[in-house]
């Protein structure tokens, strides 16, 4: 079969031949249609990532759509390595394949699904969001950025706060629903004083799908601003800014800073795909936005080395079935 393989790590994968994957008991063949390339999907690749293969070689991709051997079409997460999402078959466990509703077209379902579930899982299970409450994502101009602010409405987020370095970005976010934006490019003494006034506004839950200095200013203006004890439920998912930072320890001995992670572990896999049903039907019901650029599996390599923020980019490996856009460039 043709697939999308990496041969050694930290190398691009190509579009070549790979041993066709047999399923055993437990487990289910699936024909792709479609899979997106994520950040976690490519850092899995480059072996950098903590849940990465541990040998070479392998099939990229974490998750997908396709259909059964009956013709049922699936979401499906986590293929048995060495076998991936960005190929024509792979196997997967049966108990992490998803049905997905008739109103979701398969791109559309391969665009949101890393991004939203993941947005979807921190709210309900880590944040334990509750209606009216108030949000801060922090880095909401990407796609999982995005997606976080409509999926925080959809649960019953009152107040929605996106932060972003990109001005036509943090229009656009503002367009699909954060009540307020806040620029992270400028002086930080201004960006101090910006993130102060909204923790002094009260701030229930962040988001943080940067890490890095913007979570230092973050975490010590919550501090600050959380004088009468009001928990703040910080919740680091992605490192998009820095796989580090300084902290002083006065900020979390001194406020009632809850900080915690969302990731692979952090959520049993059965919750995360009952996370994704919830998702794909809220997703049929309505509209996520989200752009997307269609790409044949075939033009990976390319595709692979696209430059970040721009339109998720979707792998398909045969035509997708007909369904409403995936979003304004879908």
């Amino acid at each position: 079969m043709k697939a999308a393989v990496v041969r050694a790590p930290g190398r691009a994968p190509l579009y070549e031949e790979f041993p066709e994957p047999v399923a055993a008991p437990g487990e289910r063949g699936i024909s792709v249609t479609a899979s997106a390339i994520s950040r976690t999907t490519k850092s899995r690749a480059a072996g950098k990532h903590y849940a990465a293969p541990g040998s070479v070689p392998f099939v990229v991709g974490v998750d997908g759509v396709g259909r059964l051997e009956n013709g049922t079409r699936v979401y499906f997460a986590l293929p048995r390595a060495p076998y991936g999402g960005m190929a024509e078959r792979t196997v997967v466990p049966e108990s992490r394949c998803v049905p997905l509703p008739p109103g979701l077209d398969d791109v559309t379902a391969a665009a949101i699904a890393n991004p939203g579930i993941s947005s979807w899982a921190v709210l309900t299970e880590r944040a334990e969001l509750r209606p009216g409450e108030t949000v801060l994502i922090n880095g909401a101009t990407g796609t999982a950025g995005r997606l976080a602010v409509q999926v925080s409405k959809q649960l019953g987020a009152g107040k929605v706060i996106a932060t972003g370095r990109n001005p036509a970005a943090l229009a656009a976010v503002a367009q699909l629903g954060a009540d307020e934006t806040v620029s992270l490019v400028g002086e930080l003494s201004e960006l101090d004083r910006a993130l102060e006034r909204q923790f002094a506004g009260r701030v229930d839950v962040v988001l943080d799908y940067l890490w890095g200095k913007s979570a230092e200013r973050l975490l010590v203006a919550a501090a600050r601003a959380s004088g009468e004890g009001v928990p703040v439920r910080y919740v680091e998912i992605g490192s998009a800014s820095g796989a580090d930072l300084s902290l002083p320890s006065e900020v979390l001995r001194a406020s009632a800073i809850l900080l915690m992670g969302s990731g692979t572990g952090s959520v049993p896999v059965p919750r995360l795909l009952d996370a994704a049903s919830r998702l794909f039907d809220a997703a049929a019901a309505g509209h996520w936005q989200v752009p997307v650029r269609v790409v044949p599996l075939s033009e990976v390599a390319a595709a692979w080395s696209a430059e970040e923020g721009g339109p998720r980019i979707v792998l398909t490996v045969a035509p997708p079935t007909a369904g409403r856009a995936a979003g304004p460039d879908g």
